[in-house]
């Protein structure tokens, strides 16, 4: 009797963005600059946020939490990339795969519930602003991050067990920058009806549910909009949901194209440049649209950098500690 899973390959080939040398090259400098500035920027947010008593309110909690979780999701697919640039070796092992898969979909599950819960606190914050600190209480905040987190879990975990169950023969090389579901799925010997079921069930259930609730919240918000009577009053009810709005339309933007697109319209390169676009360039804009449009966040950053706590203020109160204790003992 055969086994359920008759797996033959102990590793895949990464085929990445490119095959030519140069461009390798190019590639690797640019993906190391927009990883070192994703993760500078919401390390920035994380720790303003952290440092300024002002912002220590729902919108920047959820916040918070984002740019960790981006910083989290970049990880999780980026450094592997930049190593297999620089060393040439492209290979990543089964189980490394398979850890890579289901960190990638937990991340990006998460990124998508956040979203959704970000777009619910403005929803309570325009519509209901008299019963928004009783509403988006810190115990309901804290029960929206750990259900975020649960729930994609439950996700990643489906799919990532379901695929231990295929058997992958002798073709192992994966057209795409990480391990990927789709490609994996193609790549299999098996029968994956079911598991392509459970990615339009199950698996698309973290990207349309939010989807959905994003839209009623927003549907609900503009409603509220139109009735304030005084320009500026629309214009300043606007500004708080304008940068909410740019970060969903560029993650489910891509993430749309990719997965719930029909199959006909898939392409290599198509699928490739809207990885690039959720994985690498929406964490890596999300700090700046969320500080540049905000003139709290903005405060608050400048707080980080000049203020007594500051790491301009402790690197030059260091400095004269040192040129004190040099001349102390000439």
């Amino acid at each position: 009797m055969e086994g359920k899973n008759q797996t033959l390959t102990s590793e895949f080939f990464l085929l990445g963005l490119s095959n030519q040398l140069e461009e390798q090259q190019s590639l690797f400098v640019l993906f190391l600059s927009m990883y070192l500035t994703t993760g500078l920027g919401n390390l920035l947010i994380i720790l303003a946020i952290a440092f300024d008593p002002h912002l220590h309110s729902p919108m920047y909690f959820l916040l918070s939490n984002l740019s960790f979780v981006d910083l989290c999701f970049t990880t999780t697919t980026v450094p592997k990339m930049l190593v297999n640039h620089i060393s040439g070796n492209k290979t990543i092992p089964y189980a490394g795969c398979l850890t890579q898969m289901f960190f990638f979909i937990w991340f990006a599950s998460i990124d998508s519930f956040l979203l959704v819960a970000m777009a619910y606190d403005r929803y309570i914050a325009i519509c209901h602003p008299l019963r928004y600190a009783s509403l988006m209480i810190p115990r309901l905040c804290a029960l929206l991050v750990a259900t975020s987190w649960s729930f994609a879990c439950i996700n990643a975990l489906t799919h990532t067990v379901l695929l231990t169950q295929l058997s992958f023969c002798s073709h192992n090389e994966i057209p795409h920058f990480f391990c990927d579901l789709s490609p994996l799925l193609k790549l299999s010997c098996s029968d994956t009806f079911i598991n392509d079921v459970l990615v339009y069930t199950v698996g698309a259930l973290p990207i349309l549910m939010p989807f959905v609730g994003i839209l009623v919240s927003y549907t609900r918000i503009f409603a509220a909009v139109l009735r304030i009577p005084s320009a500026r009053g629309k214009r300043k009810a606007f500004s708080t949901c304008g940068s909410h709005l740019s970060v969903v339309s560029l993650f489910y933007g891509a993430v749309i194209g990719v997965y719930l697109s029909p199959m006909s319209y898939h392409t290599v390169e198509k699928d490739t440049a809207a990885a690039v676009m959720y994985t690498v360039v929406t964490p890596m804009l999300n700090p700046f649209i969320y500080s540049l449009r905000n003139r709290d966040m903005k405060g608050a950053l400048w707080k980080l950098f000049t203020g007594p706590y500051s790491l301009l203020f402790a690197f030059s109160l260091g400095e004269k500690q040192l040129s004190r204790k040099g001349k102390f003992k000439n």
